[in-house]
């Protein structure tokens, strides 16, 4: 038994490096796998190069993953759900609805959290109901926003490299500078809270949340002014061909030929256009319900922030100690905030619906200048086409361009010097109480 010691925990040695090297040999290789195709990921995506969708989005989505608001994945072009990845959606929305409820119930029910005055209890309100109002909206169209985000993979997959390339530099830009701006708002916000106030701990991931979704809709506002842009500069090209249509020695061989081509390329271009108009049409459908909270909400922010900051300014209280500079430092970061995000959402979607337009302008002087009656049949039924989708980006009704921006900078003047004439009558009023109260003594 003496002897049988060794040879029994040699086997058994041999046996355990054995075991070990078969699952080496077993893990390695996805592990190898896995290495060369997060080095191919790497290569094919650079900043401010991209060359395709997912290498154009992929700043935004991965911003959107870490929020919990991108529980899909991408393989091959193809976007597939994924349930683990609603796991932290679910959990955050969990947590998120039952802290805004008790901060709702604690301000307007149970009067353990008050405000200074009825302004700012109105703005407080006004953004907690709206933003819990977002997070809802963004969980339950996840779904459709999945298909939304295919149907312009498809659309996009025409254009150009140097198209890819001109967008990255616009979305990388703005996506990775705007975001770092929100971030340093949310660092100074958290580094000047005091613990007593814990009904504002989860403010910044409203911010960071409605920003995120703001900004992947104005992307995708983006690409589809750009698939717009291609249609016609193709339709310019199909122009210099139908203008420049001189007389040929075998005129009838050479229309047999050109003729069926220019029709087939008409006809290919008006199929993408009405592509591209259906998935305008879903993408105003998908985020009408946010960009309305958002642009409610913008309108809101902007009245109170500058009402707050005119008060504060008016009482001499501006910079007179360390708090007041944190307070109106942190008033003009979010003013500036809410002013950019609304500009950028009404210029690309203004500029979206002007290139639109410009669609059917190229295609009337193409009509105009060609002879042929079969292309002429095919440049109306365009043209029909074109009158009948409306390239507009609107939410529920309203129409996201100049017109809306001039009426919301209106619109907030308006209110602020309401808001301002209520505080002058409160002041007079309470002055005049107090005059004649010391009078009768």
């Amino acid at each position: 038994m003496v002897t049988l010691r060794p040879t029994t925990d040699l086997l058994s040695n041999v046996i355990c490096i054995y075991i070990c090297c078969l699952i080496n040999k077993l893990i390695n290789p996805p592990l190898k796998f896995q290495r060369r195709a997060k080095c191919k990921m790497w290569k094919k995506w650079q900043l401010f190069y991209a060359t395709d969708f997912q290498s154009l989005m992929y700043p935004c989505f991965v911003f959107c993953n870490v929020l919990g608001t991108f529980p899909y994945r991408i393989n091959a072009s193809i976007i597939e759900t994924s349930k683990q990845r609603y796991i932290l959606p679910t959990v955050v929305l969990c947590v998120f609805c039952i802290y805004e409820l008790v901060v709702l119930y604690m301000i307007n029910i149970a009067g353990a959290i008050k405000f200074r005055d009825m302004p700012k209890t109105l703005e407080s309100n006004c953004f907690h109901v709206l933003g819990i109002f977002i997070v809802i909206v963004t969980y339950i169209s996840s779904g459709t926003r999945m298909h939304l985000l295919q149907t312009i993979i498809n659309v996009s997959s025409k254009l150009p490299l140097n198209s890819y390339q001109k967008l990255s530099r616009l979305i990388h830009t703005k996506d990775i500078l705007s975001f770092f701006f929100l971030v340093t708002i949310t660092v100074y916000y958290y580094s000047n809270l005091n613990f007593d106030s814990w009904y504002k701990f989860l403010v910044p991931y409203i911010f960071v949340l409605v920003f995120q979704m703001d900004m992947l809709y104005m992307n995708l506002v983006c690409i589809l002014k750009t698939c717009f842009k291609r249609i016609d500069d193709n339709l310019i090209n199909l122009r210099e061909l139908v203008v420049n249509d001189e007389p040929h020695l075998l005129w009838r061989i050479y229309h047999k030929h050109k003729n069926p081509s220019l029709l087939m390329e008409l006809k290919a271009l008006k199929k993408q256009h009405l592509t591209i108009s259906d998935a305008v049409q879903m993408l105003n459908m998908i985020f009408s319900l946010q960009l309305l909270a958002t642009i409610i909400m913008t309108f809101a922010e902007l009245t109170f922030q500058l009402y707050f900051y005119i008060v504060h300014w008016k009482t001499g209280m501006i910079m007179n100690d360390l708090g007041d500079l944190i307070h109106d430092l942190f008033s003009i970061m979010t003013i500036t905030y809410y002013a950019v995000k609304i500009t950028l959402i009404v210029w690309a979607c203004e500029t979206g619906k002007d290139q639109a337009m410009k669609i059917g302008m190229t295609v009337h002087n193409l009509l105009n200048n060609s002879s042929d009656e079969q292309i002429k049949d095919e440049l109306q039924l365009f043209s029909l086409q074109i009158l009948d989708c409306e390239n507009a980006f609107a939410a529920k009704g309203l129409i996201v361009d100049a017109t809306l921006l001039t009426a919301i900078v209106s619109n907030i003047t308006t209110y602020l010097l309401i808001l301002i004439q209520f505080l002058i009558t409160s002041h007079t009023c309470n002055g005049n109480i107090v005059n004649n109260v010391t009078q009768i003594i």
